[in-house]
């Protein structure tokens, strides 16, 4: 069975020949570039020294290889634009190191400044005359959102400059997206995930404006929390402004990518904490649901595209919500915090969402624990989630920096050995 029809059967709650594996189909579900590197090491993919290229710099993430998918059995590739989180595009590439001595290659506008107290600064587009936005500290391994806020005038406060992000895709990335989405459909036989549109209302990652040289509107983290209480109204304008934006964009990029794409990324917007949601069902259902409802009906409507929500955390009171918005598929699944006992997720909502993730722990069991640890954690999960299909393996979340490559190995190899239907 080829990897796109054994995810499609996944995602229709049917029992393809094994469990399908995602690593990098989505910003959610790649690997840090430093643990690329070793596990292409490993796996002798390369000669020493050789390096990965860093596709995401925000997270810092990995470039996940043809030769990588094919020795791992990844059934997944990721269709999206090349602009990364700070603005500039993926070319034009540059050798650059890591703190911990990975060499790796950057774009050609990932420009850094060593701060005095050891930290680098990265800048919007690359450009260093304007304030820098992102910041890795000392010995970091990832960029965090430097805060940009102007201060706030309550009798003057703009919908749109909390939508100067979101615009209208250009003729030149619709060319892209539809070279791009054939290649990628005749060239592999992998199930494509878009992740092309900006449909993540009041994604946080994204409020700070790390693309933007003069972000304005409300663009502090705590500032913009307090405001989907304190400003609901504000904030729900800029949703619709956002939804509108979204809606004519994804007509355009159906026409040109069409049913070659499998599921595309909706949302990355987190509604988990450790310890139980920090958004109420009802503050879920007033301010969020009913964009993502639009969202999702139109993508049910006009595509036969299945829908994807990642939220990090205890959402377990959040789901049936997200169903009935229309969401087809839930990620990252994670199954250490509160309420998200993954029996009782199968039982109440296997027949209604795929789980896409959930596959190990990446808090402890994979960064901490011994190859047998995550050999024992990873065939748990595929007993719990993988009869009657609707489940895609993939860690939760992103996999880190510092995870021993003997644990990756582990994991993949117990899944190749017992993710073969009947479980």
């Amino acid at each position: 069975m080829d990897s796109r029809k054994r995810v499609s059967l996944a995602l229709n709650h049917q029992e393809p020949d094994r469990i399908p594996l995602d690593l990098g189909g989505t910003p959610t579900t790649g690997m840090h570039v430093s643990t690329v590197y070793k596990l292409r090491q490993a796996l002798e993919l390369d000669e020493p020294g050789t390096p990965v290229r860093v596709i995401e710099p925000f997270q810092m993430l990995g470039e996940i290889k043809p030769d990588l998918m094919e020795a791992l059995g990844v059934d997944v590739v990721e269709l999206k634009l090349p602009a990364t989180m700070f603005g500039f595009r993926n070319q034009g590439w540059k050798p650059w190191t890591t703190f911990d001595g990975t060499p790796v290659l950057v774009p050609e506008d990932f420009n850094t400044e060593l701060e005095p107290d050891g930290s680098l600064v990265q800048y919007p587009f690359g450009d260093k005359t304007a304030r820098p936005s992102g910041r890795m500290p000392k010995g970091g391994w990832y960029f965090d959102a430097i805060i940009r806020q102007e201060p706030i005038d309550e009798d003057n406060l703009n919908v749109e400059d909390n939508l100067e992000e979101f615009g209208e895709i250009t003729d030149t990335d619709l060319e892209y997206l539809r070279v791009e989405a054939e290649r990628l459909y005749s060239e592999t036989d992998k199930a494509i995930v878009g992740n092309f549109v900006a449909t993540s209302f009041g994604d946080i990652a994204v409020v700070p404006g790390l693309n933007l040289r003069n972000p304005k509107g409300i663009r502090d983290v705590e500032e913009w929390y307090v405001s989907t209480v304190l400003r609901k109204d504000y904030v729900y304008k800029v949703f619709e402004g956002q939804c509108e934006i979204a809606l004519h964009n994804l007509e355009k990029i159906y026409e040109v990518v069409g049913d070659r794409v499998a599921v595309v990324f909706v949302s990355g917007t987190d509604f988990g904490m450790q310890n139980g949601p920090f958004v109420s069902p009802e503050a879920y259902r007033n301010l969020y649901k009913p964009f993502h409802k639009e969202i999702n009906g139109w993508i049910h409507k006009n595509t036969s595209w299945k829908t994807f929500t990642h939220s990090c955390g205890s959402v377990r009171a959040l789901i049936p919500d997200f169903i009935e918005a229309g969401f087809d598929v839930l990620n990252p699944v994670q199954l250490s915090a509160a309420d998200m006992d993954m029996a009782e997720l199968k039982r109440e909502f296997g027949d209604q969402v795929t789980f896409w993730g959930g596959g190990v722990d990446t808090q402890k069991t994979l960064p901490f624990g011994t190859p047998d640890e995550v050999r024992r954690e990873v065939l748990e999960r595929i007993k719990a989630f993988g009869p009657g299909g609707g489940f895609v393996f993939n860690s939760i979340h992103n996999i880190q920096a510092l995870t021993p490559v003997e644990n990756l190995l582990a994991m993949y190899k117990i899944l190749q050995e017992e993710g073969v239907y009947p479980l």
